[in-house]
């Protein structure tokens, strides 16, 4: 084993990239591609596939990646990820919502949201009563809780007694910001996925996420005539709602929806920049950030106003109650026709460039663990 005791040993938990695209997957990769330039540290990555790993965050020669053994997540959390960190004499671990049940080095968790206590009605019953007990735990046992939103401080101070919770924003990759050639793209999706002018909402599948609330009223307004809908997410929780107005679909409307469990950052980028519009209609979110990514890469976004997505107020007119319908639908018909506007995607890319960014969530980070050091 190499020797990096001069080094500060930070593990990181991993696994999420074993699964579909979500929000800890962004927020995972963005604060460590920006953690890792500091080469007083080495970064242990844990996850079922280290070949996914490296081609997310490159190799570094202060980045060693670990690979799990088991697929259960109980045996990962309870056995291989303590045994890892005593192998590899860590210093910090940094998981996200739970921490192993034993203490093996200076815990850092990071709880985006206690959702299911102020929503309970979307979240099944064992799931909310296992996870107030294991998020609970976990920010009891951890030396620092980071957070992304005053929302999300807010209801781990009432729902699981810590009050020193830490709120450290997410930040939006430069990629998202990078220049490309919209008809290139729009060219590439037409040639890999046979879609020309098409819609985009890009979150997990389940109730709170209200892919129905989009499925209804893109079907009622008649947009399938003209464009496509693309739902980019692996199903969390089964939405029935969805799952009725979908299979009730003729088969000439339902080949305009394309359901995509799985895709990679590599696919997923240009499958975003490819749209006309990004629909964010979720009713509730610890944080929030494919509306982010949208913005920044220059798509026009209707995006929730509710929960912590509130602080996004550069949306103005953009911003809709999804408990609404009406005014949903309204939003929804206007960007699905509108030509889109390049002063207001410019300004809105600029503001969230300069409010959401990894460098200065880095800070922040590193602020907190200096109180250890």
């Amino acid at each position: 084993m190499e020797n990096h005791s001069n080094q500060i040993k930070i593990f990181v938990d991993c696994h999420v990239f074993d699964g579909g695209f979500q929000g800890t997957r962004s927020y995972i990769k963005g604060l460590y591609a920006e953690l890792v330039k500091d080469k007083s540290r080495h970064f242990f990555l844990a996850a079922n596939d280290t070949e996914k790993l490296k081609k997310e965050f490159g190799e570094e020669d202060n980045i060693t990646f670990l690979k799990y053994r088991s697929g259960n997540k109980f045996i990962r959390l309870a056995l291989e990820t303590p045994y890892l960190i005593k192998k590899h004499g860590i210093d910090f671990a940094h998981f996200q919502y739970r921490v192993p049940p034993i203490k093996c080095c200076r815990y850092i968790v990071t709880t985006h949201d206690v959702l299911f206590e102020d929503f309970p009605e979307y979240f099944p019953k064992m799931n909310r009563h296992s996870s107030l007990i294991t998020y609970k735990y976990s920010a009891k046992m951890s030396d620092i809780v980071f957070t992304v939103s005053e929302y999300s401080k807010q209801e781990i101070a009432q729902y699981l007694g810590v009050n020193t919770a830490v709120v450290m924003p997410n930040g939006i990759e430069s990629i998202f910001f990078e220049h490309y050639n919209k008809e290139a793209v729009k060219q590439q999706i037409k040639e890999t996925y046979g879609l020309d002018d098409y819609l985009i909402y890009i979150s997990r599948r389940e109730p709170r996420k209200s892919q129905h609330l989009l499925l209804k009223h893109f079907i009622d307004l008649n947009l399938h005539e003209h464009l496509s809908l693309v739902l980019v997410g692996h199903e969390t929780f089964k939405n029935p709602e969805f799952e009725v107005i979908y299979n009730a679909l003729e088969p000439n409307v339902r080949k305009k929806i394309l359901l995509i469990d799985n895709l990679g950052f590599q696919k997923m980028l240009p499958m975003l920049r490819g749209a006309k519009a990004c629909v964010y209609p979720s009713i509730a979110e610890g944080f929030g950030i494919p509306p982010l990514e949208a913005v920044a890469a220059k798509i026009p976004t209707i995006c929730s106003n509710q929960t912590a997505m509130a602080d996004f107020d550069f949306f103005k007119n953009d911003f809709f109650n999804p408990f609404d319908e009406n005014e949903f639908r309204e939003k929804l018909h206007k960007i699905a026709i509108q030509p889109s506007d390049g002063n207001q995607l410019e300004e809105r890319k600029a503001i969230v460039k300069a409010r959401y960014n990894w460098q200065n969530a880095a800070d922040i980070f590193n602020r907190e663990l200096q109180k250890f050091l």
